[in-house]
């Protein structure tokens, strides 16, 4: 891996963390769930080869740190940070933007706030419920999630949590196990330190976030959805899906599931490169919301 240069940024009532890498056009990263800059280690410095990539841990997690730790976080303000980042490191000029999970809820609104400083958001797996006609049953999921953290603790919590992300009569058996490169196994201490903020405030405040959707609408050559091959009918698979039907544009998939930026980091950088060179399709229906949902990647075979 190449040394990237390290900075710190001062936001609002945080301080960030972030690492640059590369030359060229501005590439910015942003993490999700529990991760920080070193989620993108195996995929930064291929990136790097076209880009000047930009990663950093988000306010709370890891590195960044809060004046206030006990503070309400916000999707708005996750993604001031962004937009601070990307005036440091390319002022006046806009940036190539990908977001994973919840990082791309917090880019998804950096695009319909700042349009113009977003050249094109590749946007994986939004865990953006309230979108779906379910919303309600998931609001519930975050309000169960967060009475167990209280009563119980953080591992019964992550169980009721990650029992609500499967999808719909998916069974209890775990999944093959799969062997994880050395970086990512390295930082798993990090991410289980990161794991109690994570729970406690991120989960709640973005998946209780509801996009602009009619500005999502008139901004959809900007944006790729993108899924993992392996995640079809999870919860975090769903929003993107939806989203690409109402808006009339392409549904991508990447390889792996959920985290198959971690699990498949070759592949998922390149596609990603792919993805950022060629213009989103968005269909010419009069109303989007009854196209279908166009796939490109060949999604996964019905078992």
């Amino acid at each position: 891996m190449t040394d990237p240069t390290i900075g710190s940024l001062r936001a609002n009532a945080a301080t960030l963390h972030y690492e640059v890498r590369g030359q060229g056009p501005l590439l910015l990263l942003i993490p999700g769930g529990a991760g920080g800059a070193a989620s993108f280690d195996g995929i930064a410095d291929d990136l790097a080869a076209e880009y000047t990539v930009a990663t950093y841990d988000p306010r709370g997690m890891s590195r960044s740190t809060l004046d206030d730790p006990e503070a309400v976080q916000r999707v708005a303000e996750h993604a001031d940070d962004a937009l601070r980042l990307m005036d440091l490191l390319s002022p006046g000029e806009p940036a190539r933007v990908f977001g994973s999970s919840s990082g791309a809820i917090t880019a998804v609104h950096l695009l319909t706030a700042h349009p113009e400083r977003v050249e094109r958001l590749v946007a994986h797996e939004p865990p953006l419920v309230e979108v779906l006609p379910d919303a309600p049953g998931h609001r519930a999921l975050i309000a169960r999630v967060q009475e167990t953290l209280r009563s119980e603790g953080l591992m019964p919590a992550m169980a009721v949590f990650a029992a609500g992300m499967k999808k719909d009569g998916d069974t209890a058996e775990p999944k093959a196990e799969v062997e994880l490169p050395p970086q990512a196994a390295a930082r798993a201490e990090r991410t289980m330190a990161n794991l109690p903020y994570f729970l406690g405030r991120i989960v709640p405040s973005f998946m209780s976030y509801a996009p602009d959707i009619h500005r999502l609408e008139a901004l959809s050559d900007r944006l790729v959805l993108a899924c993992g091959q392996e995640s079809r009918g999870e919860l975090p698979y769903r929003p993107a899906a939806f989203l690409a039907e109402r808006l009339g544009t392409e549904l991508r998939y990447f390889p792996g599931g959920h985290t198959g930026l971690t699990t498949h980091p070759a592949e998922f950088g390149e596609l990603l490169l792919k993805a950022f060179r060629v213009r989103p399709h968005v269909s010419t229906r009069v109303d989007a919301r009854k196209s279908p949902v166009r796939e490109v990647l060949a999604p996964p075979a019905a078992s």
